[in-house]
Formats: C-alpha cells, sequence, structure tokens
C-alpha cells in the first residue's frame, strides 16, 4: 500500500509487487529535488526487468546502477534538475532473500515477534551513531534524520549495498520507505506486523498508524509472508 500521507500534495513513492513472490521494491522520491516521482518511477521501470533466472544479488546491483545512469542523464536535460530516490529491493528465491538498497527506505524481518532492521540508513544522522556520537533513541528525533547520504542518481556512480537473508517459514519481510518508520517506531512496527492475520491487513494497519500519527511524508510498506512451499 502507498499514501501521499496528510502534509504532502503528491505521492513520490513508487512500489514493485510481483504475483509470483519473487520480486518486490519500495522507492521513495527525494522529496528536497523536484521530479522525485520521476526518479522514483524510473528505479522501479529498471527492477522490473529482472529476469527469474537472473542471479539475484547481481541482477540488482545492475539494474539500479543502470537506473542511477538514466536519472543522471534525465537530471541533465534541460528543465530538469537534480532529482533521485532511495530504494529497498528484494529478491527472494530458495528460502533466502537477496536485499538490496541505498538511502533511508527500509527492511524489517519479524521473526518469532521479534523484529529486526536488517538495512542499514545511508544517512548523516545513521553516520553520526555507527561513530558513537549519537544514540540510536536520540537518532529518531534528531532535525537532520531526513538528510541522506546515498541515492539513486545522487551521483555519478551509485555502492548498491547488498545483503543475503535466510528465511524460515512463518518469517514476515516488511519493506518500506522512510515514511513509516519516521511516524510509527519499532514497537508499534513490531505489534502491528505480529497482530495482523494477513499481509493487506498488515499494509493497511501500517499506513493507518502513520496517518494517525500525522504522515507528514509519503508512506509506502509491502509486507510478504513466508510460507512452506
Amino acid at each position: 500500500m502507498t499514501h501521499r500521507g496528510r502534509v504532502r500534495n503528491r505521492n513520490e513513492d513508487a512500489i514493485l509487487t510481483d504475483p509470483s513472490g519473487r520480486l518486490w521494491a519500495v522507492a521513495d522520491g527525494m522529496g528536497g529535488y523536484g521530479h522525485g516521482d520521476i526518479a522514483s518511477d524510473i528505479v522501479i521501470d529498471s527492477l522490473e526487468t529482472i529476469a527469474d533466472d537472473e542471479d539475484a544479488g547481481a541482477a540488482l546491483t545492475a539494474r539500479l546502477t543502470d537506473a542511477n545512469q538514466i536519472i543522471r542523464v534525465r537530471s541533465a536535460q534541460p528543465g530538469m534538475g537534480q532529482m533521485g530516490a532511495t530504494v529497498v529491493a528484494a529478491i527472494i528465491d530458495r528460502a533466502r532473500a537477496q536485499i538490496a538498497w541505498a538511502g533511508d527506505s527500509r527492511a524489517y524481518l519479524l521473526r518469532s515477534g521479534g523484529l529486526r532492521l536488517v538495512t542499514h540508513d545511508h544517512t548523516v544522522v545513521q553516520d553520526m551513531v555507527d561513530r558513537g556520537e549519537l544514540s540510536p533513541e536520540a537518532a529518531e528525533r534528531h532535525p537532520e534524520s531526513h538528510v541522506i547520504t546515498r541515492a539513486v542518481g545522487g551521483e555519478d556512480s551509485l555502492a548498491v549495498e547488498l545483503i543475503t537473508l535466510p528465511l524460515t517459514p512463518g518469517d514476515r519481510l516488511l519493506l518500506c520507505s522512510d515514511g513509516l518508520p519516521r511516524c510509527v517506531f519499532e514497537p508499534a512496527i513490531a505489534g502491528i506486523l505480529g497482530s495482523s492475520a494477513t499481509p493487506e491487513i498488515a499494509c493497511r494497519d501500517l499506513v493507518h498508524a502513520a496517518l494517525d500519527a500525522g504522515a507528514p511524508d509519503n508512506v509506502s510498506v509491502i509486507v510478504v509472508d513466508i510460507r512452506e512451499a
């Protein structure tokens, strides 16, 4: 589910859902620049070209690199200016997920009632936490928490971060734009994911929780249940 939120005039997020259950992605257009919706659409259009028989990690890296170059070319055209998008994408195959990201779009794993953030934000504030200059609790409300250090289209070259996540039946995977965790903190996210009977209900309740909290940004969520084949 994706929603423009309570404040923004338009939704610059874009999502990719795969009926086969293999490929999923959330792209979030950078609100500080123009044409964020174009950038996020380019990211999703590029990821959509991944074929079923491609190596997951290599394919995700290649398509996001391609999207980076396309966005850079588009931004150089008259009347466009700089634009970019954060992204989190997952390919699920053979009881594991290959997850790629750039920026502060996130992936969470709910397993046996416990929630774990499996991505690592590319932001100024996260860098401060990593250096021990700021506590994780203070980071949630830091005034520069929205300042990202990496995005598709942000620079001439893109360093895609990639992890392999083993999965077991009963796991629930959440992909989201930063509009969700800015409004709904992790204990509440865990509660909603753990109590929702279906992924559809979980998506609805997560977005509604963000809206109830004011939703100053666009909010996009994808929830995937891992089941026995």
